[in-house]
């Protein structure tokens, strides 16, 4: 026969459960946060897992967690090194460099535009409706080439702009997340 369980047994032992559910839940976490690739903080694991921080700082969840940002600092310096990641400045130059190009491109089409409407008056008083009508094609084609390529500097200058917005972003994240962790450990 077994002894009765107190009341005081019975609140341990969910204690001790609902203790242990956190505990996985934040491990659980940590572990999305790393194949996600998302910054790994300990507020961050906190608020993600619903849970206090201090229990993110407890024995045995904040080793787990230093060791997922190690591995991850790891990670970020070796893209930095290899070059498999663009910084901010690197970003910000080649979207400079496209914006650049694309102007020339306008003026380019503009300079030829203007070059093909003064041909073209100049044929007209020249040539027969069929040589005409022949070049008005190879200027149309012409025209559709340049358009292509504005388009494609369009695209190259959107997609960087999309990139340093996002490293921008990905900066600002981490700036609070630093400040986040010094109040922290002020506290």
């Amino acid at each position: 026969m077994t002894a009765k369980r107190t009341p005081g047994d019975v609140l341990r032992d969910a204690r001790k459960r609902d203790s242990l559910a956190k505990r996985a839940r934040v491990l659980a976490v940590v572990d999305d946060m790393k194949a996600t690739g998302e910054p790994i903080t300990f507020l961050g694991v906190a608020r993600a897992a619903g849970v206090s921080n201090w229990l993110v700082y407890a024995e045995g969840v904040r080793e787990h967690i230093e060791a997922a940002r190690k591995t991850q600092q790891g990670v970020r310096r070796r893209e930095r090194q290899s070059g498999t990641s663009a910084s901010t400045a690197s970003l910000a130059v080649d979207l400079e460099l496209t914006r650049a190009e694309l102007r020339r491109t306008r003026e380019e089409r503009d300079r030829l535009r203007a070059k093909v409407q003064r041909g073209l008056g100049q044929q007209v008083a020249q040539a027969g409706n069929v040589e005409l009508e022949k070049r008005i094609r190879e200027l149309g084609d012409e025209l559709q080439q340049r358009n292509a390529a504005l388009a494609k500097a369009w695209s190259e200058r959107d997609e960087l702009q999309g990139k340093l917005s996002e490293a921008e972003d990905t900066v600002a994240a981490l700036r609070r997340s630093l400040k986040q962790m010094m109040r922290d450990q002020r506290i």
